[in-house]
């Protein structure tokens, strides 16, 4: 009985070893989505990236935008130096740790807990009216991007900002990209190598 445990106990213990080096089982190729569903995936990116909710904090100018529309900020309102507002005008002034209740009504400025901000002026990622392929090669640039590479990227769509997009408070539409299937683009482009459209 010993001995024919013995016997059972090695087979496995040779077959776990029969994986490939890196110690992981013999698996048929999985091979990394084409260009053309990287592609395909990106322009999922794009919607999100360049829908309101978004795009209002990444304009070509140094004025957040406000609204479905896209308007310029009321009251002066500037990036600032650090992409928070300017000294007495900081976003935080107006936008507080969470979306006020709905008994506010709809003026009310949002919130989140991370603090309201935009990227800082010399990494504005201009999202508002750029090409598809240009905002691709934008995002992916860590000298354009904020120093991000993919994984930071990656790591920056889970922050209570971003998030916001989904949920918006009172009397704002959120991204009408489901947050699942923007993640599932996002990593589908990744893992095609990040092709851009032409």
């Amino acid at each position: 009985m010993i001995r024919a445990t013995l016997i059972v106990l090695a087979l496995v213990l040779a077959l776990g070893a029969c994986g490939d080096k890196t110690g992981q089982p013999n698996r048929p190729d999985t091979k990394a989505p084409d260009t053309a569903s990287g592609v395909a995936a990106f322009e999922t990116v794009r919607a999100v990236l360049q829908h309101p909710r978004c795009q209002n904090c990444h304009p070509a100018g140094d004025a957040p935008l406000q609204g479905d529309e896209g308007r310029v900020h009321q009251m002066n309102v500037l990036r600032g130096p650090e992409g928070r507002g300017m000294a007495g005008a900081e976003c935080t002034t107006c936008h507080g740790p969470a979306n006020p209740s709905s008994n506010y009504g709809l003026k009310i400025p949002p919130g989140v807990s991370e603090g309201w901000h935009m990227p800082k002026p010399e990494e504005k990622l201009v999202f508002v009216g750029v090409a598809p392929r240009a905002l691709c090669e934008q995002v992916k640039d860590p000298a354009r991007n904020g120093g991000k590479d993919m994984a930071a990227l990656r790591k920056h769509l889970d922050t209570p900002l971003v998030l916001w997009g989904w949920s918006p408070g009172f009397g704002r539409a959120p991204v009408s990209t489901p947050y699942k299937t923007f993640i599932d683009a996002w990593e589908l482009w990744a893992q095609a190598g990040t092709p851009c459209p032409e």
